[in-house]
């Protein structure tokens, strides 16, 4: 237990800020957390909250108190919060990818809006299908899993105490390709019956001349992209939460 006397030590208040960070990185970068629509104002004072929070099981500093360590120490705190949020979000934007590629093939590129999750415009399958996600997350309760890795984090790596490392490196490589190859594959499905389609309104328009693919072929397409969507959305969602998983216990790397 903390006393009164060291709660206000020069050691206790670097390793608070040091805390601060750490949790102000995370709330930045992950899922759930960084979801647009929350103001700054609130992630922040949210950082504050759990800073002070999990102050209780902070460890003693192993860093020396002078300025040079204590803004390398800052940086490296965030930079173990943005590593976190971006393994996360590659295996979270395998339905986005996907998404995007649906969204070609059906026509619906150039509908696009703007998604309140990252704050980029994206076509409008891959918001459904990240605002979909993004329930599932929170139904996994994947946001405490994260604010437990935290806590447990904070005796593993001490404050101040991260280093990238080649394992890191070597994951972030393969989940990059990973995402191209798991959103290709839940795309798939769609792919292939809009290119058979497309094989067979061209046989169509050769047999009967009179057909008009824009007026006929384009609404029998969407319609049957929707039809196959809704067939496949819960593997699509099976898909997105094992991801999700491995991602997480792809964190491990850090202890």
């Amino acid at each position: 237990m903390i006393s009164w006397a060291q709660v206000f030590t020069e050691s206790y208040m670097v390793g608070f800020i040091l805390l601060f960070f750490r949790m102000a990185a995370l709330f930045i970068a992950t899922p759930i957390f960084t979801h647009q629509n929350i103001p700054i104002s609130i992630k922040a004072a949210m950082a504050f909250f759990f800073a002070i929070f999990f102050y209780p099981s902070m460890p003693d500093l192993v860093i020396e108190i002078t300025v040079p360590t204590i803004i390398i120490a800052i940086l490296g705190e965030i930079m173990f919060g943005l590593a976190i949020g971006l393994m996360l979000l590659l295996a979270y934007n395998v339905i986005t990818f996907a998404g995007g590629q649906i969204s070609f093939m059906m026509g619906f590129s150039l509908a696009s809006a703007i998604d309140p999750q990252s704050g980029v415009s994206m076509p409008i399958i891959s918001q459904f299908l990240s605002l979909l996600g993004l329930m599932i997350l929170l139904a996994i309760d994947m946001h405490h899993w994260i604010l437990l890795f935290i806590d447990s984090s904070l005796s593993a790596i001490p404050l101040g105490g991260f280093l990238m490392n080649k394992n890191l490196f070597d994951y972030l490589m393969h989940a990059t390709g990973n995402m191209f190859l798991v959103g290709f594959m839940i795309a798939f499905p769609i792919i292939a019956l809009t290119w058979l389609s497309d094989i067979i309104f061209g046989m169509l328009m050769k047999t009967m001349p009179q057909f008009n693919l824009l007026v006929i072929g384009f609404p029998i397409k969407i319609m049957v992209s929707f039809a196959v969507i809704i067939a496949t959305l819960t593997a699509t969602m099976l898909i997105l939460k094992m991801q999700m998983i491995d991602a997480f216990n792809a964190l491990g790397m850090f202890f």
